[in-house]
């Protein structure tokens, strides 16, 4: 069995479809496209795809990840152009490569995200940013599955910082955060809660979240690589 490692993004208003809707949308895409997808066996077979690290609804996203089994070997460069005409614009196969092996999850420790925040002044955002990031802890309460539940946000930001932009006329706060994936998985609305909460502020608009990249952590640098590029240069 082949297995391919793809790169998507969600963009537009296709940022609002959840990770069902978008499992959902690949399986038909897979058949529309002809793509010989391998399935498990057993009474009920299910195709073999594999979802690493989707992000929340209502992100958007330039990396989102999932690994395909395929019945036969196919060119990578066909399953994307396939998958791509298939799939309606907004969710966009950006790459396709043949896996060597390992597990994809492992690779997805950190994310780069962009969060625009209408509402909060870019000198409170600053001000917000700098308390942040001096605090040993910062508390966040977020509703689960299971409940209320309270953790800290701030062991899972490697970096962290503030920007003055506008959305239409209007000025406003632009956030860069590199997070650390872990238990839970700390978001860009949690770092906002907290941010919002060390600036006395309240939300009165929807912040914009977009991930730009995720991908091996490097500690040192605090940057995040590419999760393909030992596939891409072995391919």
């Amino acid at each position: 069995m082949q297995r391919l490692r793809v790169r998507y993004a969600k963009r537009g208003r296709l940022r609002f479809t959840s990770h069902r809707d978008f499992s959902r949308a690949f399986e038909r895409a897979i058949v529309r496209a002809g793509v010989p997808m391998a399935y498990s066996s057993g009474f009920n077979p299910h195709p073999r795809i594999s979802y690493a690290g989707a992000s929340p609804t209502g992100a958007a996203s330039e990396a989102e990840y999932l690994e395909v089994g395929l019945a036969r070997t196919t060119e990578p460069v066909e399953v994307l152009r396939a998958l791509d005409a298939a799939l309606p614009p907004g969710l966009d196969v950006l790459e396709v490569v043949e896996s060597r092996g390992g597990s994809l999850s492992d690779l997805l420790e950190a994310s780069v995200w962009r969060s625009t925040v209408p509402d909060l002044p870019p000198e409170t955002a600053s001000a917000a940013v700098h308390g942040f990031l001096a605090a040993d802890e910062v508390l966040v309460e977020r509703m689960t599955k299971k409940g209320l539940r309270t953790f800290d946000c701030r062991a899972a930001v490697v970096s962290l910082s503030a920007a003055a932009g506008t959305v239409g006329d209007r000025e406003c706060a632009i956030l860069d955060m590199v997070l650390r994936h872990g238990t839970p998985t700390v978001r860009p609305d949690d770092v906002l809660a907290g941010l919002r909460t060390m600036a006395g502020l309240e939300a009165t608009v929807a912040p914009f979240h977009e991930r730009l990249a995720q991908g091996p952590l490097d500690a040192e640098n605090g940057t995040v690589g590419d999760p393909l590029v030992l596939n891409r240069d072995t391919a």
